[in-house]
């Protein structure tokens, strides 16, 4: 058999990349495969081959496959399937190793509640995250510093990029190669001019890695991976707005654990349940209060835990 990856789901095919060294005639390529009949009697209600998958297939000719065996997922990025009555997962993405997170010094203006709601979905898919701030030309990388240094306090890595000028690229290859790396942001941020930065002759037009809303014309829960020309095996994870992945599974009780600064007050409140919004001798609030939790990551708690936006 042949080991590979999914790259692409359609319908009851997927698309498996094979390496040269897993081929028997040494030449890596994309078979279109179905999935065994014996492993779909095996089939729960959970997602049973997803995108980013690591597969067995049994090659028929050069160009297909049976899909035999799915690999065990370290990581996913899911949901719930809609309009089920029992939990059932919706895997839309499987073993993403990091998300990049692309906004935009300026042109269009960061709105960092966006980040927040970004980050506290990855904080719950347990999925580590690096901040990308581009068009760092527009402001200059102190002022941009200045408004995304936050979040390198409370210890996100944050790069500061220009696709135009070429700061900070050779830094961006690094730590995209060798993983799976979902790539989102807001529109009009630069996504798919800093991975043609890194490698001209991808030639991703604006528009081909969608945005964090979703809302263009491509809008569907399809992920789709694409092979970076460096590393062994670099990929881009092309996916659904990461925002209908989605805050409704998200538990109230849950949320301030999703704001990693919060984690070393969360236990010294007066009240067991505190939901650290309106409860007297809050740890989390006297901390906001001394200025130890900043006021605009508490108000973007405080939005999301009461479910304003």
């Amino acid at each position: 058999m042949t080991h590979g990856i999914v790259i692409r789901a359609r319908g009851h095919h997927y698309d498996v990349e094979t390496t040269a060294a897993d081929e028997r005639d040494g030449v890596g390529r994309v078979r279109v495969c179905e999935v065994r009949g014996r492993l779909l009697l095996e089939r729960g209600r959970d997602t049973l081959v997803a995108v980013g998958d690591r597969v067995w297939v049994l090659p028929e000719g050069e160009k297909k496959g049976l899909i035999e065996r799915v690999d065990e997922r370290h990581r996913v990025l899911s949901r719930q399937h809609p309009g089920e009555a029992r939990p059932a997962e919706d895997v839309i993405l499987a073993n993403p190793d990091q998300a990049l997170v692309v906004f935009a010094a300026a042109r269009p203006e960061p709105h960092l509640r966006m980040l927040d709601r970004f980050l506290v979905i990855a904080e719950a898919n347990e999925l580590p995250v690096i901040i990308c701030v581009n068009k760092v030309e527009l402001t200059g990388e102190e002022a941009a510093r200045a408004r995304f240094g936050l979040y390198e306090r409370i210890g996100y890595p944050v790069l500061y990029t220009s696709a135009k000028t070429h700061i900070g690229i050779d830094a961006l290859r690094d730590l995209l190669t060798d993983r799976i790396t979902v790539v989102t942001g807001p529109s009009g941020v630069g996504k798919s001019s800093l991975i043609n930065a890194i490698h001209p002759a991808l030639h991703l037009r604006e528009g081909d890695l969608r945005d964090f809303m979703d809302k263009g014309r491509h809008t569907t829960r399809a992920a789709q991976l694409h092979r970076l020309p460096f590393g062994n095996a670099s990929y881009v994870a092309d996916t659904p707005g990461i925002r209908e992945l989605g805050l409704y599974e998200i538990d109230a009780a849950n949320l301030p654990f999703y704001f990693r600064e919060m984690a070393a007050y969360l236990h010294n409140c007066r009240y067991p349940g505190c939901t650290h919004d309106h409860e007297p001798e809050c740890a989390v609030r006297a901390a906001v209060a001394r200025g130890e939790i900043a006021e605009a990551r508490y108000d973007s708690y405080l939005r999301l835990l009461r479910g304003e936006e």
